[in-house]
């Protein structure tokens, strides 16, 4: 007994501990929250300034919320130091609930500060990325020329629809050029006559007008290469295209090989010939997709030549040896219903899963696809079903009286003997059967 109050006594001090830690920590959350609270308003106000209102409204939303909970927990607190006294119970809660309404609003404020800490930042530092704007119109505007110059040189060696993605790229890069210097001067006036808001907007625009305009310059520089590229890839696929059809001259009396090859010496023969204009890129995704499909009904057709495709006939013979070898299991456990055991059940459950799935399969004309996983499962369906009736079997011969129950010694051991004739009849003529199928597969 001294044992166990020692531990009670120990559990009661644990715990007041704990009680008193949370209540230091309750008291410190109130004190860092409140303080957060009057750091966050300050930030607010230098944050209006450089955003203005509507772009800080989430920031104030988040003051208002924390204010309104904040209060619930102050509330809370002076609970904790009035004159009526509380429970243990009751002042951990409030405590708890103390802890949990500052660590929300710590996140929430920390949440809304962070997502102006960019706009923030870039509102500050306007006047160095105005400059940094002007900077990047005038080196870009260098290249409009180059870029003209360019796009000249690839309309007179390819198609106009291999040019259609760039074919405005300079004109419209000019523009937005432009429009980011607008923009810039934009941004300059209405900061220098206090219109925060507005000025960070014109900013926005003339940074992504800026950015655009870049990439689109870019894009004309690296079309010449890709497409020098696509050309040569072309030229290989070409090489290599025409080797296949030669390889593929033995199977061309299938169906399917026949069709590809035709799809591929199509497109070869669409390709522009020497001295057009050809569109790289199209004719290049054309002819690689015919390839593709060739080398893929190719590789079909070899591994289905190495390994015979069944007869259809072949598949709906084992079906219907399936489907009398499952006639005859259901058709014996059903009758001795009480004597069978769960291992012929299950058999006899799996093999009529399997028998079902083949039904879909087998409901129309057999897919040369399907024959062998068809014949498959037609067979291990048929096995499943023979094994159900031998467990059935053994179970019926094990649940029968083995004393003269059936009609005296003599006439038990004829019962017996003519049920056994029965089964094993039964059995004699399934094995003989799957012989027979053997043979004729």
């Amino acid at each position: 007994m001294a044992g166990f109050w020692g531990t009670r006594k120990k559990e009661r001090a644990e715990l007041a501990a704990h009680d008193a830690e949370l209540g230091r920590r309750a008291d410190a959350a109130l004190v860092a929250a409140d303080e957060r609270l009057r750091t966050t308003d300050d930030e607010l106000t230098f944050a209006e300034l450089e955003l203005g209102r509507d772009a800080t409204r989430d920031l104030r939303d988040a003051l208002t919320a924390v204010r309104t909970h904040l209060r619930e927990a102050f509330q809370l607190n002076q609970l904790n130091h009035d004159e009526i006294p509380d429970t243990p119970e009751e002042a951990r809660t409030r405590n708890a609930r103390i802890v949990q309404l500052c660590d929300w609003a710590e996140d929430l404020l920390d949440d809304r500060l962070q997502a102006l800490a960019e706009p923030v930042a870039r509102a500050r530092r306007a006047p160095e990325i105005i400059a940094g704007i002007r900077a990047d119109v005038v080196r870009e505007s260098a290249r409009v020329p180059r870029a003209e110059a360019t796009l000249a040189r690839v309309e007179a060696r390819y198609a106009p629809a291999a040019l259609r993605q760039i074919a405005g790229n300079p004109r419209e890069a000019a523009q937005l050029l432009e429009f980011a210097t607008h923009g810039a001067d934009i941004s300059e006036a209405r900061r220098e006559s206090g219109q925060r808001e507005q000025a960070n907007l014109a900013l926005e625009t003339a940074i992504e007008a800026s950015r655009r305009a870049t990439t689109l310059l870019d894009a004309v520089d690296s079309f010449e290469i890709e497409a020098l590229r696509a050309e040569s890839t072309l030229d290989a696929i070409v090489e290599d295209s025409r080797g296949d059809l030669i390889a593929a001259r033995d199977l061309e009396h299938l169906p399917a090989v026949g069709t590809a090859m035709a799809t591929l010496e199509r497109e070869l023969g669409a390709l522009t010939p020497a001295g057009g204009k050809p569109d790289p890129f199209t004719e290049l995704t054309r002819l690689r997709e015919a390839n593709a499909a060739l080398d893929a009904i190719v590789v079909k057709a070899r591994e289905r030549a190495a390994r015979p495709v069944p007869p259809e006939s072949h598949v709906r013979h084992a079906i219907d040896d399936a489907d009398r070898q499952l006639g005859v299991a259901r058709s014996v456990i059903s009758g001795h219903r009480g004597w069978i055991g769960a291992d012929a059940r299950t058999r006899l459950a799996e093999a009529e899963r399997l028998r079902l799935d083949l039904g879909a399969v087998a409901s129309g004309p057999i897919d040369e696809d399907d024959r062998e996983q068809a014949l498959a499962d037609a067979r291990r369906c048929g096995q499943l079903a023979a094994e159900a009736l031998q467990l059935a079997q053994r179970d019926i011969d094990s649940s029968r009286p083995n004393d003269g129950g059936w009609g005296g010694p003599g006439a038990g051991g004829r019962g017996n003997g003519g049920g056994n004739g029965i089964a094993s009849g039964i059995l004699g003529g399934l094995v003989i059967g799957s012989i027979l199928d053997g043979i004729f597969d």
